[in-house]
């Protein structure tokens, strides 16, 4: 059913005129001592066939006087609060994220969906690991080549919040040594790890022309969790772009 159209099946539940939902509406939009909150009946009707889309102070309005949800309402014209999370990689690619499963198991379910199509796990799960508490998911953002050529940029990555500790000498390859997830004062990143004293050291790939961080442990940088898997393309989008050229 279309938008307009769900909107007068909400005024029509609530026995109320198009006249009815005018004055009411003025009401509102004097005590906020705003015009823009007043839906004439001629507007109403407008919307409820279609012919306009409603402003988000007259989307307010209906809300009050329709008694529903205005998160319901934003929803009839594809607007999810709760996507906004998502999004925020789209927005701007270039930064690495943390997208928390925080409430918000929507959010969660896209992005895994994204990350379950070309997928590396770096350390095999076992019995009783990685519970759905434990696990968050990241973005890298396309300006972060600290993993490169190992972990591209633009790759989902896969967190376990409950290995949030340094370990220090138990790999036998670079696969098995663990790539942390970190929380900088001014954004994420992701690397391994040495611990000095109270100075933790974020190592890139040998292949990377990312350089080694210094920050001081951990009031400029925390450890958000172990990256146990992620996803990430054979190759740079651009240089695919040249060769399709």
């Amino acid at each position: 059913m279309p938008a307009g159209q769900k909107l007068k099946s909400l005024r029509n539940r609530r026995n109320i005129t198009v006249r009815d939902v005018e004055q009411a509406s003025r009401r509102i939009a004097d005590v906020k001592g705003d015009k823009r909150f007043c839906i004439s009946n001629g507007w109403l009707a407008q919307l409820e066939n279609g012919d306009s889309e409603p402003s988000i102070c007259k989307l307010f309005s209906l809300s009050v006087i329709y008694h529903a949800d205005l998160s319901d309402l934003l929803l009839l014209y594809n607007i999810d609060e709760n996507e906004a999370e998502k999004f925020e990689p789209v927005a701007d690619p270039q930064l690495t994220q943390l997208i928390s499963n925080n409430g918000n198991s929507h959010a969660i379910t896209e992005n895994s969906s994204a990350y379950n199509r070309m997928v590396t796990s770096l350390h095999p799960s076992q019995p009783g690991e990685h519970r759905p508490s434990h696990i968050v998911y990241g973005h890298l953002g396309l300006g972060e080549f600290t993993m490169y050529p190992m972990i591209r940029p633009g790759a989902h990555l896969k967190i376990d919040t409950s290995q949030n500790k340094v370990v220090a000498n138990t790999w036998r390859n670079e696969h098995e040594r663990p790539i942390y997830f970190i929380e900088l004062r001014g954004g994420y990143t992701c690397g391994w790890c040495e611990l000095q004293g109270n100075q933790l050291l974020i190592i890139p790939h040998h292949s990377s022309p990312s350089t080694v961080r210094q920050f001081t442990y951990p009031r400029e940088a925390e450890i958000v969790g172990r990256v146990v898997s992620y996803s990430t393309s054979c190759v740079d989008v651009e240089q695919a772009k040249v060769l399709c050229k």
